[in-house]
């Protein structure tokens, strides 16, 4: 165990609360305890992340929270969907491990609030994380959801933390005295790294429901809490020369009536809003995904990545460049789906530039959107038919090609769905081999096919990777030989079948050895 996890503070809730004494309706402590002590921190580039637990990102725009919307001006803020059964729970367990940890469950092995499974050996919370490759930096973290800090969630690794109870006092007070908190850590002390947690918008949540005033009640509370941790940090006399990054974040959703832990949109709801040096102002990417959180903060800190880490988020202020985002703009909304509000665009038939669609085997009719390889969003797919694995795709990001003869079956149709998804001719000239990357996710059922084909120079397409069992989106590399004068190659996804599943692709990227 390194020197730093060794000199950690912790203010326990018994200790708290003892500290604080009384607590009023409002939950403002009537009287303010020392902060934990941390060390002195190191670094001129420093991180605040807070986490909202159950803030779901369509409601702010209804609240009273100037703060956030400040920051969404000022910097980065993309919106996505979380995954649902079997891979996980919309639950916290699950939420707050992907954003600590950045890997999707899979992977970090919590399903839900029983944390069975939890695999932070291999894949650490962000602060452990940190305190073993930087174990110079000053790490803060409060909370009062005690697993965030009992099942080594959030905590692990902290050179100090608050963990309150959120059963004595009210969740309210929790908030506030967390907020209270870490303005004197920020304020009076030196930290590089904040983990700072407000519970009460999940706990309004359940009682009252996403849709209430409550819930924008409790967004506007948070809010300024948010807005008096950045008047913090500018006040610091050290604040001209250092280099801070605010990171606003949640793990999961809530119905307008009330609770989350289902597959339903409103639960599936997440975000990451950023400022700070080099994060665009104003930026709207369509390729965020809850997993970002890490890699942001260990780029802004100047941690590289190691591959072995095994993370599947990137930073947030990386741009896409995969060709599928590019047909963002061109998306329209429903044709045949009725489970799809009009107003959502989410798909279209239109292939980026230099790819191709082959559809002369294609059946006929059908369901419009569905006939043959479109294009479409995570949103607009897995609204077509909840419970199907659709709320799976993880790993596919903003706008992804799908063929799926389970939608297309719907419509009366006649025929075979085959349907054949054409890439450019890639240069490979004087080449031994080209290397294809891409994400799957694939579900296999009786005759459908699914097959990856390689054509050099335009001649015959040749198969070089077959399917025959469920994919659940994960990475794929296959390394293809160059014959001996070949100067191009393009790769053909062909997919076969009727009413049976899907077939997923995303993050095409040839390279060359």
């Amino acid at each position: 165990m390194s020197s730093h996890l060794t000199r950690r503070t912790v203010l326990s809730a018994t200790a708290a609360t003892a500290a604080l004494g009384a607590v009023s309706a409002v939950g403002a402590p009537r009287a303010q305890a020392a902060a934990p002590a941390l060390p002195n921190g190191t670094s001129q580039d420093k991180v605040l992340v807070i986490g909202m637990d159950g803030l779901r990102h369509d409601r702010i725009d209804a609240a009273d929270a100037p703060h956030l919307k400040a920051m969404m001006r000022e910097g980065t803020y993309g919106t996505s969907l979380l995954y649902a059964g079997p891979m996980a729970a919309t639950s916290s367990g699950p939420g707050w491990s992907t954003l600590s940890t950045g890997v999707w469950p899979d992977k970090h092995g919590v399903r839900d609030n029983s944390f069975a499974g939890k695999n932070y050996d291999r894949y650490p919370g962000l602060l452990a994380r940190i305190a073993q490759v930087r174990p110079r930096l000053s790490t803060y973290a409060a909370v009062d959801w005690k697993p965030l800090d009992t099942q080594g969630t959030v905590t692990a690794g902290a050179d100090a933390k608050l963990v309150l109870d959120g059963d004595a006092d009210g969740y309210t007070a929790h908030d506030a005295t967390i907020a209270d908190r870490a303005e004197a850590v920020i304020r009076e002390q030196n930290p590089d790294v904040l983990f700072v947690y407000f519970g009460d918008s999940d706990i309004v949540g359940h009682d009252a429901g996403a849709a209430s005033q409550a819930y924008l009640d409790v967004i506007a509370r948070q809010d300024a809490y948010v807005g008096r941790l950045r008047a913090a940090i500018e006040a610091r006399p050290t604040y001209a020369a250092e280099r801070w990054t605010v990171l606003v974040a949640t793990d999961h959703g809530h119905l307008d009536g009330g609770g989350h832990g289902g597959s339903a949109i409103e639960e599936r709801r997440t975000f990451v809003l950023a400022t700070g040096p080099g994060i665009a102002a104003g930026a709207r990417p369509i390729d965020t995904r809850l997993v970002d959180v890490v890699p942001t903060v260990l780029k802004q800190l100047g941690i590289p990545v190691d591959p072995a880490w095994g993370l599947d988020g990137k930073p947030i202020q990386e741009r896409s460049t995969d060709p599928f985002d590019a047909l963002h703009g061109s998306l329209t909304t429903r044709v045949d789906e009725t489970g799809i509000p009009a107003s959502v665009l989410g798909f279209t038939h239109t292939p980026p530039r230099g790819w191709s669609v082959i559809n002369n085997a294609m059946g006929t009719g059908g369901t419009t959107e569905w006939r043959g390889w479109a294009f479409a969003t995570d949103e607009f797919w897995s609204r077509t038919q909840r419970d199907q694995s659709r709320e799976l795709n993880v790993r596919a990001r903003g706008v992804f090609a799908v063929a799926d003869s389970d939608e297309w079956a719907d419509t009366a149709h006649s025929g075979t769905f085959d349907s054949t998804l054409v890439t450019p001719a890639y240069d490979v000239t004087g080449k031994s081999a080209v290397r294809l990357d891409f994400t799957t996710f694939y579900r296999q059922e009786g005759a459908q096919t699914a097959q990856v084909l390689a054509s050099f120079n335009g001649g015959t397409p040749t198969v070089v990777k077959s399917y025959t069992s469920d994919v659940i989106s994960q990475p794929q590399s296959l390394t293809v030989p160059v014959p001996a004068g070949a100067s191009t190659v393009g790769f053909r996804f062909r997919y076969t079948g009727t009413n049976n599943w899907y077939w997923v692709i995303d993050g095409v990227r040839t390279s060359t050895s």
